[in-house]
Order: C-alpha cells, then structure tokens, then sequence
C-alpha cells in the first residue's frame, strides 16, 4: 500500500475525524508502521440487540492507490486490531463491529466491488470494508441487510453513513 498523502486525503480523514467526535466517538491517531492511522470508537448498549454492547471501531488510512488486495489485507489487520481491544470477551452480551477504511486518491474496480460485496464475518465481530476515492467523494461500502449480524444492520448502516457519506 502506497501511503503517501495528497492534501485531498488528508483533508477527508481530518473531515472524517470531525464527523466521528461529532457523532460522541472517542478519536485518536496512531501510527502503523509509519503511516498515521485515524482510529474512533464507540460503544453502544440497546435492549433491542438482544441487551447487547456492540464496540464500532472506524480505522481509516491513506493510501494513493486503493485495490482490492490492499483493502482485504488492511481489513484483516484492522479486525486483529479491534479484537485485540475490545473483542476478548464478545459473544458475552459484546460485540465489535469496524469500519476499516483505505482512503485514496484512485480506487481500483476490483476493490469497491470488494468493498460493496458484503461484510466479512468472525464470531460475534463483523467488518465492512470502505474503500474512498477523494476526487469524486465516492465511498464504496457494504450497507446492505446481511442475514449474520442483522439486528444491528440499521445501525451499523447509519453510522457507515454519517462518518462516509454517500455522494
């Protein structure tokens, strides 16, 4: 993954940081390897889920050209990520749900098809993978209803919404 950033991503990952601390998410960057990773979660209980916790990590990078490949290695990384926080107990009344985004400046074909393909699942955690591309402000992701994890399909929809808007 080529992480040099143009002023374009930078300028959509401080936006997408506003957007995640307007939204009462606690944000922070960190650096992986080099590269300068935003990362927010937050936690959400509803009686609706079953009485459940659900832990929403967004972890969202730059990169020039986003591909499939980058997408799926950098979601694995960023799922190890969050339940290595947050997920040693999930399936106990937890859950964890990340948004794990690859902002660039290109996107190839393969990779918002990748992205827009579905979430990728582990027990009682979920991913779904956001592949940006500035220049259009397109943000390809899954926000459909999937059969695992459905009872928090809407609000997983809604917050991949409010922090990557659709365009």
């Amino acid at each position: 993954m080529d992480t040099t950033a143009t002023e374009p991503v930078r300028a959509y990952l401080t936006a997408t940081g506003e957007r995640l601390r307007a939204d009462g998410c606690e944000v922070r960057t960190e650096d992986w390897g080099g590269v300068p990773v935003l990362i927010g979660h937050r936690g959400d209980f509803r009686m609706r889920w079953m009485a459940t916790k659900l832990h929403l990590f967004t972890v969202a990078a730059p990169a020039t050209l986003v591909t499939a490949d980058a997408l799926q290695r950098f979601t694995a990384t960023a799922m190890d990520y969050v339940l290595a926080r947050k997920g040693q107990l999930r399936g106990f009344q937890n859950g964890v749900a990340v948004f794990p985004a690859l902002v660039g400046t290109q996107v190839e074909p393969a990779a918002s098809a990748w992205a827009q393909g579905g979430q990728q699942v582990k027990f009682a955690a979920v991913a779904r993978p956001v592949a940006v591309e500035v220049g259009s402000g397109t943000a390809s992701a899954y926000r459909g209803n999937p059969v695992l994890g459905f009872i928090y399909a809407a609000h997983l929809r809604s917050k991949l919404n409010a922090y990557f808007p659709v365009v």
